[in-house]
Parts: C-alpha cells; structure tokens; sequence
C-alpha cells in the first residue's frame, strides 16, 4: 500500500511540475505600447503611429509602423503668412491616430513633431514667423489626447543621424536577428556585402539632401561632421552631413534662379529641364524668397517669367552641375561646395524623394538593379517624351509633381555622380528603398527610438537560459529526482512481497 501510495505522490508531483512548465510557457497576452512621430517636412507633413510589446521594449526589431497618414496641404513651414492655421492643419491626421490607438492608452502614447529643412529655411528667414508656427502646432498636440512630449525643428545633423539609425535598426544591423517580417527580404539582405556591417543613408527631401556612413577609415579632418554612437554594445563612429537647399525643391529654385540670371532681360525662358511643349509661369520675384536665392536677387524689367519646356537631358544634366562648387576642397576629399566627404565605403539605402522619383522611373528593383549608364539612358529618354504625351500617360499624377520628374531624375544622377562621386563601379550598392518590412524607411523611427531611450548602449542583460530551455531542465531533474528517491526506497525498505520470495 505504501508503494502504491509512494507512486501516486510521485505521478501527481511529475503531472504539476508539467502542468506549471506548459502554464508557464503559455503565450503571455499581448501588451503593446504606442508612440506617435510627425515629419514636419518642406513640402507636407506626414504622422506615423508605432507599436512595440511592452515586455521587449530594449530587444531590436521589435517595433513596427502600424499607420502612416499624410496630412493634407503645405507643410508648416507654408503657413508663415497664416501660422494660426499650422495647428488645426494636423488635427485630422490626430484623430486618424486616435482611431488606431486603443483609447484606454492615448494618454500614455507619446507623441512627438520633428520640423526639418522647411522650417530651418524660415527660421533663417523670419525667426518670428518660425515661432509661431511651432506655438500653434505645440497648441494643437496639447490638446489632443496623447502624451505631448514635444515640436521642435531638427538639425540636418540629427535628421541624417536618425536616418541611418532607422535603416540600420530595420535591417537588424545593430543585433543580427531576423524578424518574422523580414522573410521575403531574406534574398535582399543577403545581397548586402556583409550582414555585419551596417548601412549608409542617403536623404532627399523638398529643401535638403542628407548623406550618412560609417567610414572605413577614422580621420580627424572636420570633426563637426562625426558622430559617436555606442548601441548594443558597439562603438560607431558616424560621417553625415545635410546641405540645406540641396532637397529637389530647393534645388529647382537655384537653377531657376541662376537660368535667369544668367538670361538676357527676357521674360521668357527656355528650360531643359522640362518636358518639350511643357509651359509655366511664375513670379519672378518668387524665386527669390528664400534664403537659398535670395543671394542671387536681383531687379528684373519684368514681374513675371514664362518657362517653356525643351526636354534636353544632356543640357539639364550640365546645368544643374552648376549649383555644385567642385573647384575648392580644403580638405584630403570633398563631396561640393568645400565640405569634407571621406571615402564612400559599403552599401547605402536611399530613401525618401530619392526612393520616390526613382520609383516612378521604374528604376528601383532589387531583383535586377540597373547599371548607371542604364539609369541615365532611361531619365534622358523620359525627358525626351514630348509633354502631352506625358500628360496622357500619367494622368492619375497632379501637373506640377509630374512636370518636374525630368528635372528631379536628373537632379538625383547629378548628386550621386558629381556632389558625391558615386560611380559604375559602386553604383549597385545603393539599394532605393520606400519601406523595410512594414516600416517607412526614414528618420522619424531613429528619432522614436532615440527619444524613448529604446536601443541601449550595452545590449540587455539575458539569462544563461530561455524561459522554456529553464522549465523544460526543471522538469527533467524533478523527474530524475523522484526517480532516485523511489529507487533509494526500494533499496532500503524492501517490501514484503520480496521479502518473502527471499526467504
């Protein structure tokens, strides 16, 4: 009776140390945590909503953009003339987030506004307006439902900064775990030259172009331009630099601006830059309002400009090599305009207006990337198709983005061939990229995770073994145990029945 009792003890003890290893490997019901980042850009503002498991907060690759939602007209810095409107411009894109985020959480939901070169632009220009357009968009986040955490305009440095992290932190180049998500980018990843090594940034926007890397060699030569990184452990030592009035908006105006110049005291002016039979007019005294032309302004006979269209690859090509000042370089190497550029080194991911226009060329696939020479082949070809032509195949996309694709393709070749000196050998190692996984690729994630202190300097701690690798132990020694008290029992108090046969 004692062994039967002995053996049911010792099976009820096996079945509850199994039954707490499968209760405590039971999946933990999800608890996710939001965060809210608005790109205040040149052009339009964007709102992009994150989530992330609370219980993974300091593990990479755990954070996924769950909605994105443009806010509709200018970006803020376009409400200068009216700034008590820049607020209220966001709110629909606030309430779209709310409808996202479960509401037993937006209080706790941060959110942040990153303005970057629009509003740097009008800083320069007119720091009172810049003022009160960050008061009314400070107003607006304060009344809304979330947790304000704060509107401010960005440096270039930082903008490229948190671009790189983005990319970096997307790719799982800063831990090398591979996400659920990232299955169908497996073959992309590979693609890259080494796993390991992390991934250079390239930045377009509509008022500044930024460029971001981990150079091959250290060089103390203009040491502005270096960043300090420790994540996960890993010392990085950054190269980036933003040259404001170098986004494709920006750099439209300086070419218009330097044309006119340089133009006889005609009002009329014949653009290769344009589709042939394209037409535009403009104020003249326009392309001189910000502080990127307001240099080169000057009186003109006449108030307003008439652009015709000549759809001249070649000749737009050289024109725009003129907004690059290549002849004076202070230092070992230069990019333009007499600013350090070390040597490029490893794969980049472009991004923003970069991935977008190269997008709309059909010259952005990874599966068979596109030589330079097949790339250049194809703007000059596009440039070369007569306007209405253009207008009738593209009729979904408003005129003015769709008229300035020639001038934006070839403004793009003439950035990485001449300000950066990308060239048929290294060209593949720029991969164009809109989204990694669900994710935009761009700086407000890096700004996200910066501001909630998400990627640790030193990875975070772990134990020696999983949870389940631990209970699965537990279980296999709890048995072992029984086992060895069951058999020493046997030894020491033999039972009667044996003791019989014995005798």
């Amino acid at each position: 009776k004692i062994l039967l009792i002995l053996g049911f003890l010792s099976t009820l003890a096996v079945i509850a140390l199994i039954a707490v290893a499968v209760t405590q490997n039971k999946p933990l019901p999800k608890n996710i945590k939001y965060g809210i980042v608005l790109d205040a850009g040149s052009s339009h503002t964007n709102l992009y909503v994150y989530e992330w498991p609370a219980e993974k907060e300091n593990n990479t690759g755990v954070v996924q953009q769950v909605e994105v939602c443009k806010v509709e007209g200018p970006g803020i810095s376009g409400y200068s003339h009216a700034t008590e409107e820049a607020g209220p411009s966001l709110a629909q894109c606030l309430q779209q987030a709310g409808e996202v985020i479960p509401s037993t959480q937006h209080q706790e939901t941060p959110v942040y506004l990153g303005a970057t070169a629009g509003m740097r632009l009008l800083s320069l220009e007119n720091k009172s307006a810049a003022d009160k357009v960050l008061s009314s968009v400070e107003k607006t986040l304060r009344s809304a439902p979330f947790n304000f955490q704060g509107a401010r305009i960005i440096s270039g440095q930082e903008e490229g900064a948190y671009g790189w992290i983005t990319i970096n932190y997307l790719l799982g180049n800063f831990k090398q775990v591979l996400y659920q998500w990232q299955s169908g980018w497996k073959k992309f990843l590979h693609s890259l030259r080494s796993i390991s090594e992390t991934s250079g940034a390239l930045d377009l926007g509509g008022a500044s172009t930024q460029i971001t890397f981990v150079p091959d060699k250290l060089s103390p030569e203009s040491p502005e331009n270096l960043l300090h990184f420790r994540l996960y452990g890993k010392e990085y030592l950054v190269y980036t630099h933003s040259f404001l009035c170098y986004g494709k908006d920006q750099a439209l105006q300086q070419k218009l601006a330097r044309d006119l110049q340089a133009s006889t005291s005609n009002s009329s002016l014949l653009d290769p830059c344009f589709h042939q039979g394209y037409q535009r007019t403009i104020n003249a005294s326009d392309l001189f309002k910000t502080p990127c032309t307001s240099a080169k302004k000057k009186q003109f006979p006449f108030s307003q400009l008439y652009i015709q269209g000549e759809g001249n690859y070649q000749k737009c090509r050289r024109n725009i090599q003129e907004l690059f000042n290549k002849t004076d370089c202070p230092y070992s190497s230069c990019s333009f305009n007499g600013i350090y550029l070390p040597p490029l080194h490893g794969d980049f991911g472009a991004f923003s207006a970069f991935y977008f226009v190269m997008d709309f060329l059909n010259l952005t696939s990874e599966q068979s990337p596109v030589a330079l020479d097949k790339v250049a082949s194809a703007i000059e070809s596009f440039c070369a198709r007569p306007w209405h032509k253009v207008k009738t195949a593209y009729r979904q996309i408003k005129e003015k983005y769709l008229s300035e694709y020639c001038f934006s393709g070839a403004y793009i070749l003439s950035l990485l061939e001449n300000g950066y000196e990308f060239t048929e050998k290294n060209w593949q190692s720029i991969h164009f990229l809109g989204k990694i996984g669900s994710s935009d690729a761009g700086w407000t994630l890096g700004y996200m995770l910066n501001l909630t202190n998400m990627i640790p300097a030193e990875e975070p701690p772990a134990p020696p073994l999983s949870h389940g690798s631990y209970v699965g132990l537990m279980v296999l020694c709890s048995l072992v145990l029984v086992s060895v008290l069951l058999f020493a029992w046997l030894l020491f108090h033999k039972p009667k029945c044996l003791q019989k046969g014995i005798v």
